[in-house]
């Protein structure tokens, strides 16, 4: 339907409705005008416009009380009106403007909104809008007028109330954005006035007076409840930049040559106006900044990225139009921009980026202010670094988030000027003294030296993941990240030489400050190299810093690092007499004084106990600071790159030593140091690395080897790279592991606990490199689906041939050619034909083994019993090696059986346990070679110690399962079925081992007891399983036999009709799955 064009067809349709809302005002009235102005166009309406208004505004103005719904329904038809028509008339824009805020105020209380509907209230908020923007032409400007200030203040102060106190997010909003509209910076898509200067002024001079209220609220609406919603919070900081920046805006303040004197005539409305003095000035930019600094606290680390976008803006606003009114908020306001250099939002930091240049362009266009510019960054970044040891200590985590973003921020905008501050002694003494204590790390926690690894470094990942490291002063590892970021942004644009002769004078200086400079070094070097290094200035063409200085500067770190005061430090606390027997030869030579750079001499070794105590923040000081140095070896592999090959021959050796430390922390940061090395270097894995540097490490080790008390950690050395390498090094190896083995017989009393180590390495490398070719380990197991259905007919055919070949009947008939095979002699005969007497030469690897092991059978008798487990473990491992010749393995075995079964019979349990594995493996390597021993040696036992044990385990807790003897029971159970069918048991000691292991079929049992004793009995059901069968039975038949011929006897078994007891669920599992009984499903009967 088209719109109505003419002017008196307009007047006739709307002059019924109008008359009738001035006769009866209502909501239907009013609802029926405004939609008969839909049918009108905009021409029409602006030339009805007084007349169409007169009756929506005598609702307004008929006195008393007045429904809400009504006033309501008028506000919203008139700014229908307004939105589609312009005010011409200053009358009618005033006596509307007043007659709105009317509507809005508390009748008792004009500076308070009235206590109506929230939708009241946000109607008459956007009629009050859309009638400012309706204002045509320059009568807007008559609104700012002195006499105008009274009227001007009651809707601000109507305004500011609603934004703050109101919940309504939409009421908010409305009225933050009619304040925008008032002050003539509104920022929406319609047509605004756009004021000449003097205007501006004018409305700047008005606008002063209500300042003060304006930023107040508006600060405390920003900082408010975060529950109020993003858009308020932007909304609020818009109004606060646009009302400063009109107010304190320089052109304004430039141009006001002279102040105008305040007219008589307006009385005391004149003592309200503001005259903008530099006095007036100054004092206002005092207070702002004190607001601005509190809107900056609350919004710089806002979780929504408009929030913080929208002070990016206010900040680029401010400074961009108030740069001199506002001289003490340059600094904030700067600041505000270099923390958002760094922001996780890419449009946040793209945004604040450009403000950043169009700073950086405003000050080099006026060569005055070049070198402010740059003087203010330098000196907001000296006062953020030396108030930010407070800031760290006082602040929640995201405040401290946006200090260090605002001080990395700071260093980006300076670019190559950093090196300018830094030259500054005074200045880099700040800086780095802020550093060392932010840094600062919690060695309080026990935990750290308590995770010691005694296990070989071959059980350990090559890349294994590293504590995370822990700070007196934050926990979020974001702000880690951050200090990280800065120390490398440092590295990049500052004078190498400079900062790691700085770090490293406070690195010698004092032992507080070690840890936190070696931190600073190394992102420091990285930083150098542009690793890591993000958000460059546009136009940076790299790292200043060339390749030579850059390795110049970390081999001066590296041998600060690695020189024998800062590399061989204690991590271990000698607390007992096997940890001080562990130790005897590394106390000469490796204990280290953390408050003195002198090492401990020989006679220490002699000095009480306590004297060489350290307490554990020593301890942990002193682990991390290896890890740190460690990861700084790292770190300059990465920096140099291919460029670190050469310095490998200082550099790998320690960090190999470290590799094969004790402390897990240190094990495990040696560790990825080497994964990081090999991988800058070029190395295609850890390997290659090993091999390829294994001459001069194998010459190292085998001259400290010479001099065991100087270099006690020799041996780790080896220990790791026979872990981390292959069987091409183990020709190069030979001769060391034999003066190993030669010094070992020499001085073992001193020297087994500290080659024991060395040894299991080489043992499980062997294990590795050599596997053997067929492992009797693995034997089929039979199961019920593999058996072969039983046949009576066949036994019976069987059973009639076997019977006339023992009465000698059917011999002529056997096969030919079982008589033409030649005896084993002939065959033997054949075989060593043209032989030599000469004994093949062994294989390196198994005459290694062979030596170790003869080592062994001496060692596992040593008084020490930490030695003896190692050396059993050792043992055991030779054994699989030279499981592959078995013509070797079985005169080695004979010769450990005295020494083993010593072990096994009359010993600690611990060590018994340990005994029984080896054993366990003898079994499966040597098979029944060690019957007879096991039966008459061993077996009773074992036997009797299970059936001691039995009803112990049964009537105990959960806590028994931890208990030694519970770990010895099932060690027992869990290996003593196998060795049975491995060395063919004869019947009795199968129905010792019986007798033993049917009590641990009761599910009163540990449940980890009853899986190892079913493990047993399907063992044993293997070795003679229709003994097994007829034994089972007899314990619990679930169902009767019915012969399947009359002439048969009926089957009679013990176990038939006996009620379901503890053994009953554990042997019908045994039934059903080895035997596959044809009452798989049957579900016996429950106990009362």
């Amino acid at each position: 339907m088209s719109q109505i064009s003419d002017p008196n067809i307009a007047f006739a349709y709307l002059r019924p409705a109008c008359v009738q809302l001035t006769k009866d005002p209502s909501v239907t009235n009013v609802e029926t005008l405004r939609g008969q102005l839909k049918d009108i166009n905009d021409a029409t309406l602006q030339k009805l416009q007084e007349y169409i208004l007169f009756p929506l505004r005598f609702v307004l103005k008929v006195p008393g009380p007045k429904k809400e719904k009504l006033v309501q329904a008028v506000a919203e038809a008139i700014s229908f009106m307004l939105e589609n028509t312009c005010v011409q008339s200053w009358d009618t824009l005033r006596d509307l403007f007043s007659e709105l805020c009317l509507c809005l105020c508390c009748p008792a209380d004009p500076g308070r909104p009235a206590e109506v509907s929230e939708e009241l209230k946000l109607a008459l908020v956007v009629c009050l809008d859309a009638l400012l923007h309706a204002a045509y032409g320059d009568i807007v400007f008559r609104l700012y007028e002195s006499i105008m200030l009274l009227e001007l203040g009651a809707a601000v102060s109507l305004l500011l109330a609603l934004s703050e106190k109101e919940k309504s997010r939409d009421i908010q909003r409305a009225a933050l954005k009619c304040i925008q509209t008032l002050a003539l910076q509104c920022d929406c898509t319609q047509v605004h006035v756009s004021p000449s200067p003097d205007k501006r002024c004018s409305v700047g001079d008005t606008m002063a007076s209500f300042l003060p209220g304006i930023t107040t609220t508006v600060t405390r609406i920003i900082a408010g409840d975060p529950r109020q919603g993003h858009t308020v919070t932007v909304r609020a900081i818009k109004v606060w930049s646009m009302m400063v920046g009109l107010v304190m805006e320089d052109a304004q303040l430039r141009s006001r040559k002279s102040l105008q004197p305040v007219s008589a005539e307006l009385g005391r409305i004149g003592q309200l106006l503001v005259q903008r003095t530099p006095d007036w000035v100054k004092s206002t930019a005092e207070k702002l900044s004190v607001l601005l600094k509190r809107i900056i606290s609350c919004t710089s680390a806002h979780l929504h990225w408009r929030v913080r976008l929208e002070l990016v803006q206010l900040a680029d606003h401010l400074l961009a139009s108030c740069s001199q009114s506002l001289r003490e908020c340059v600094g904030p306001l700067l600041e505000v921009l270099v923390g958002a250099v760094n922001d996780e939002e890419p449009r946040v930091r793209e945004r604040c980026e450009a403000a950043l240049r169009e700073v950086s362009q405003r000050s080099q266009s006026c060569s005055s202010n070049t070198q402010t510019f740059s003087d203010v960054l330098s000196e907001n970044l000296l006062s953020l670094a030396s108030s930010l040891p407070r800031l760290m200590r006082t602040s929640d985590d995201q405040k401290k988030l946006f200090v260090l973003k605002a001080f990395l921020g700071y260093l980006k905008v300076l670019g190559p000027l950093v090196s300018v501050v830094l030259n500054s002694a005074a200045h880099l003494e700040i800086i780095s003294k802020a550093l060392m204590q932010v840094l600062e790390l919690d060695v309080t926690d026990v935990r750290i030296v308590e995770e010691r690894s005694y296990t070989d470094a071959a059980e350990r990942s090559s890349h294994a993941h590293v504590q995370k490291k822990h700070f007196l002063y934050f926990t979020d590892e974001k702000i880690f990240c951050a200090l990280m970021e800065i120390c490398r942004t440092l590295g990049y644009h500052g004078d190498i030489y400079l900062l790691t002769d700085h770090f490293l004078d406070l690195y010698r200086q004092s032992s507080a400050c070690r840890k936190q400079a070696a931190m600073v070094l190394n992102e420091v070097i990285r930083g150098a190299a542009g690793i890591s290094v993000a958000a460059r200035r546009l136009g940076d063409e790299g790292p200043s810093t060339s390749r030579e200085d850059l390795k110049a500067a970390a081999v001066s770190v590296m041998e600060e690092y690695t020189s024998l005061n800062n590399w061989h430090l204690i991590t271990a606390s000698e607390e007992t007499e096997r940890d001080r027997q562990d130790q005897q030869l590394l106390s000469s030579s490796r204990l280290l004084s953390i408050s003195s750079s002198d090492v401990i001499t020989a006679n220490s070794a002699s000095l009480p106990a306590s004297s060489t105590f350290a307490t554990i923040q020593q301890l942990n000081s002193n682990i991390w600071q290896l890890c740190i140095q460690l990861e700084g070896v790292a770190c300059f592999a990465q920096a140099l790159e291919r460029d670190f090959r050469p310095l490998l021959m200082t550099s790998l050796y320690p960090v190999l030593e470290k590799a094969g430390e004790e402390t897990l922390l240190v094990s495990q940061a040696a560790l990825n140091a080497m994964e990081d090395i090999s991988e800058a270097c070029g190395y295609s894995a850890l390997k290659e690395l090993i091999n390829q540097n294994s001459d001069y490490l194998l010459n190292d080790i085998s001259l400290n080897l010479q001099r065991l008390s100087e270099h006690p950690q020799a041996p780790r050395v080896l220990a790791v790279m026979l872990t981390h390498s292959d069987c091409s090094l183990l020709p190069l190896v030979g001769d060391i592991v034999q003066d190993v083995l030669t010094a070992l017989d020499l001085s073992y009393n001193r020297s087994a606990a500290l080659f024991c180590s060395l040894l299991q390495a080489l043992m499980k490398a062997l294990v590795r490199w050599f596997p053997a070719a067929h492992s009797r380990t693995n034997i089929p197991a039979r199961s019920s689906s593999e058996q072969e259905e039983f046949c009576i007919r066949h036994f019976f055919l069987e059973y009639r041939k076997q019977k006339e070949l023992s009465e000698g009947i059917g011999i002529e008939e056997d096969d030919a050619a079982d008589l033409e095979v030649p005896p084993p002699s002939q065959c033997e005969a054949v075989d060593d034909a043209g032989g030599s007497d000469v004994k093949a030469e062994l294989p390196l690897h198994l005459s290694i083994t062979k030596d170790v092991m003869e080592r062994c059978i001496h060692l596992v008798s040593d008084p020490a019993l930490r030695l003896r487990l190692k050396f059993l473990d050792l043992l055991d491992l030779c054994v699989l090696v030279l499981s592959e010749k078995e013509d070797e393995l079985l005169p080695m075995a004979h010769r450990c059986w005295p020494a083993l079964l010593q072990r096994l019979t009359a010993d600690d349990q611990l060590v018994v346990l340990r005994a029984f594995r080896v054993l366990c493996t003898l079994g499966e390597t040597c098979g029944d070679f060690l019957r007879r021993r096991v039966s008459k040696d061993v077996l009773p036992k074992v036997t009797w110690s299970l059936s001691r044990q039995a009803p112990v385990s049964a009537r105990a807790g959960p806590v028994y399962t931890h208990s030694l003897a519970y770990k010895l029971q099932l060690a027992y159970l869990q290996g003593l079925g196998s060795l049975c069918q491995r060395l063919d048991l004869g019947e009795a000691d199968l129905d010792a081992v019986f007798e033993a292991c049917l009590p641990y079929l009761s599910c009163r049992q540990p449940i980890r007891l009853q899986e190892a004793g079913l493990s047993v009995f399907q063992h044993l059901i293997q070795v003679d399983p229709d003994t097994f069968w007829f034994t089972l039975n007899e314990l619990h038949c679930p169902s009767p036999y019915t012969p399947p011929h009359p002439d048969l006897h009926p089957v009679q078994l013990a176990g038939m009709g006996r009620p379901r007891d503890e053994y009953s669920d554990n042997v019908l599992k045994l039934l059903r799955e080895e035997f596959g009984s044809p009452w798989e499903t049957f579900d016996p009967p429950r106990l009362g």
